[in-house]
């Protein structure tokens, strides 16, 4: 069977990434090598948590954080996102979170949570806005980078701000981990902080939660029913999947960030030779990647995707983890967006191997797509 891959040219990383050679590698040789429990206690055991370990403070590192019995392994963001959310409401957490969350924030968000708008031309929260709330509430929430828009959120100085408030703060950083460089930043600014393997990379399934100290040995835990990840999170870990996570990760750290050339190349053929495209959230700093838009004309973006596809091209309308459903995104909400407008939207993300050249033909296939659906 022809796989995906070869028969498209894949703009649609936000939503995931193919795995790359090293985390594959990776994951075979440690499936190999490593796959007795860590919990048990023979020594073949005792090395697979050891390399376990090992990955733990390998991934502290990168991130800032000098206890890396504060990383917790997880089945990727949304477990992890759900977590979090889940003990601010058990623990009766006053919360504010942006308009823009990604779903496993805003559906497990505790009830009456603050949501923080954004501003609509930049699609980023504003930080004067949020100096309001750290009086009144317990706990933030705000993503590094926005999934659908691209749009990249003043998460280091939200955590500034609530760090001198004495507020918890929360960071989804599944857009950000593996796409931008920095990451040693988050230690610092961020309580609580999540990421996924697949969206850099590394395999479907894994994932991490970074947690306060306090909380290690307190009420939370993302899993319960067994001692495992410091009490964490029960269950027995994926060592393989965590290992090729890292390996993911090595690979992709020299190249970040990626360059931006051919997503603005691209974007300027569409201004020029397609009149009437809207531009989402291009007024702030984005990922290097992203680009969201609303196409002109009358046509569903359904149509452009199906004629793009035919073209040998895969992009989305929007969130994966919405694509499908009948119900707006919550994203375009809250940028602005009217019903009609949300029904011609496309998101292209690329990845670190997409050419110049890759870009170039998407917006040539975008404008002969145009030519057939546009009157």
């Amino acid at each position: 069977m022809e796989s995906p891959e070869s028969s498209s040219r894949y703009f649609d990383h936000n939503a995931t990434t193919p795995l790359s050679a090293a985390a594959r590698e990776t994951w075979i040789d440690t499936s190999d090598r490593f796959w007795q429990n860590p919990s048990s206690l023979y020594r073949e055991a005792g090395m697979a948590k050891r390399l376990l370990e090992d990955l733990r403070e390998e991934l502290a590192d990168e991130l800032g954080i000098d206890e890396p019995e504060r990383v917790v392994f997880t089945s990727g963001a949304t477990e992890a996102n759900n977590a979090v959310m889940r003990w601010a409401a058990d623990s009766g957490k006053k919360s504010a979170i942006s308009a823009i969350e990604h779903p496993c924030v805003m559906e497990a968000a505790p009830t009456g949570a603050i949501a923080l708008p954004v501003n609509r031309e930049t699609g980023a929260v504003e930080v004067e806005a949020i100096r309001e709330y750290p009086g009144d509430v317990d706990l933030i929430s705000l993503m590094a980078a926005n999934n659908e828009t691209g749009a990249i959120q003043p998460w280091e100085e939200v955590g500034k701000i609530c760090r001198e408030a004495g507020v918890s703060f929360h960071c989804d950083a599944a857009q950000w981990f593996g796409k931008i460089g920095g990451a040693e930043k988050f230690g610092e600014a961020c309580d609580f902080l999540t990421g996924s393997a697949h969206k850099f990379g590394g395999p479907k399934g894994v994932g991490f939660l970074v947690v306060p100290e306090s909380e290690i040995g307190g009420t939370f835990a993302s899993q319960t029913g067994g001692p495992q990840e410091n009490g964490l999170r029960a269950g027995t870990e994926d060592l393989a999947g965590i290992a090729a996570m890292m390996a993911a990760f090595r690979e992709r750290s020299p190249c970040l960030p990626g360059n931006s050339g051919g997503r603005d190349a691209f974007e300027s053929a569409l201004a020029q030779k397609l009149p009437g495209v809207r531009w989402i959230a291009q007024a702030g700093e984005r990922l290097w990647n992203t680009s969201m838009f609303v196409l002109p004309g009358d046509e569903k973006n359904l149509k452009w995707l199906v004629r793009l596809s035919r073209l040998g091209f895969a992009v989305s309308t929007g969130s994966a983890c919405s694509s499908g459903k009948n119900n707006p995104s919550h994203v375009m909400e809250a940028m602005g967006l009217d019903f009609d407008e949300m029904g011609r939207v496309i998101r292209v993300s690329g990845g670190l191997d997409s050419s110049p050249e890759d870009w170039v033909g998407l917006a040539d296939a975008l404008l002969e797509a145009g030519a057939e659906l546009l009157p």
